[in-house]
């Protein structure tokens, strides 16, 4: 009799329904469209759905880049059933992470509390709260069954800091609020790791910490404003990151950073080039922290702001030697080679 409350509820299903009536009003219900042809002339339309949650009272919508990727139209329904048209705000597909916005009324609107992703631990109870299968506002629930994943999303690049869940996801369940047993929004649900595409048992989310991050900028600027090195090509090796292409007059270059020789040759008429790789410096360390992947490097990086200093530790000529490189903006290297170094087949 003591496990029951005067409800009928044991103590475990009133933190449930809890966690449901303090996160579900903030849940949205994405639709998309989208126009794919057979690369002839033939064109048919297709439909997507997602999950959302309600993040202010102006109407902006968090969710994942991937749900309202290449969509001609996106709806969103709320919890009182009404559905608005979609404006896009922006995206950072490196980390699967956009926002919209529709214009509803700031009563309708109740956004999610934001917590703190820093903290888990493995064990912990979930909450995930979506729309799978286009079912609205669907509970199911689960523990924290690892912290610290990575997670490949897009070409060679991962996410850090995956959660791990095994809490029931499923297709519209992507975008999707993650919640603790207080109701604080820790992560957006965003993939299932299975080989039917449903509910295996095995789920991850994207953590809060990492999107509080960056959707100020996405609501300002429409996209990432990162961190540039001018490092724009490195050959991956055993024993680090060889430099292979460095951005014309960056911090990288201005800091004193070496790349491969470029040796010309003429014979007769005709002018040969070689290329010197050994004259290209070797990245062993980035700030103190050994790096073996070009991930590893990015990872580094885009955790700091334009402005700051870091310290490359290099081999040049068989001898260690630092260099110290002041990061600039992305913004004032949009014409680069490309956003930032990547392993080179």
């Amino acid at each position: 009799m003591g496990l029951f409350q005067a409800d009928g509820l044991t103590s475990e299903e009133h933190v449930n329904v809890n966690v449901y009536e303090r996160v579900n009003k903030s849940v949205a219900n994405i639709t998309t469209k989208t126009v794919k042809g057979d690369g002839l002339f033939t064109e048919s339309a297709a439909e997507g759905a997602g999950s959302g949650s309600v993040i202010d009272k102006v109407g902006h919508i968090l969710t994942n880049f991937h749900v309202v990727e290449d969509a001609r139209q996106v709806s969103v329904t709320l919890y009182d059933g009404k559905t608005y048209d979609a404006t896009f705000v922006g995206a950072d597909p490196i980390n699967d992470v956009s926002i919209i916005k529709i214009d509803a009324p700031p009563e309708i609107l109740v956004p999610v509390t934001f917590g703190d992703s820093g903290n888990l631990r493995v064990g912990m109870k979930v909450f995930a709260i979506g729309n799978p299968f286009g079912l609205e506002r669907t509970l199911t629930t689960g523990i924290i069954s690892s912290i610290n994943r990575s997670l490949q999303i897009r070409g060679d690049r991962t996410i850090k800091s995956i959660i791990q869940i095994d809490a029931a996801i499923n297709p519209g369940n992507s975008g999707g609020p993650l919640a603790d047993a207080h109701g604080r929004l820790i992560g957006m649900n965003t993939a299932i790791a299975s080989s039917t595409g449903q509910s295996a048992g095995v789920g991850f989310a994207i953590p809060i910490n990492l999107i509080a991050r960056i959707v100020p900028q996405l609501i300002q600027k429409g996209k990432v404003i990162r961190p540039e090195i001018g490092i724009s090509r490195v050959y991956q090796t055993e024993h680090g990151l060889l430099v292979a292409q460095l951005t014309p007059g960056g911090p990288a270059e201005k800091a004193g950073m070496k790349g491969p020789q470029v040796i010309r040759k003429r014979r007769g008429p005709f002018v040969f080039e070689r290329v010197e790789r050994n004259t290209a410096d070797l990245i062993i360390e980035v700030d103190n922290k050994v790096i073996k992947t070009a991930d590893d490097f990015l990872s580094i990086i885009e955790t700091k702001n334009p402005g700051d200093v870091v310290i490359l530790t290099v081999v040049r000529d068989g001898k260690e030697t630092r260099v110290a490189v002041r990061l600039t903006s992305s913004e004032q290297h949009e014409q680069a080679p490309g956003p930032g170094p990547g392993p080179v087949p």
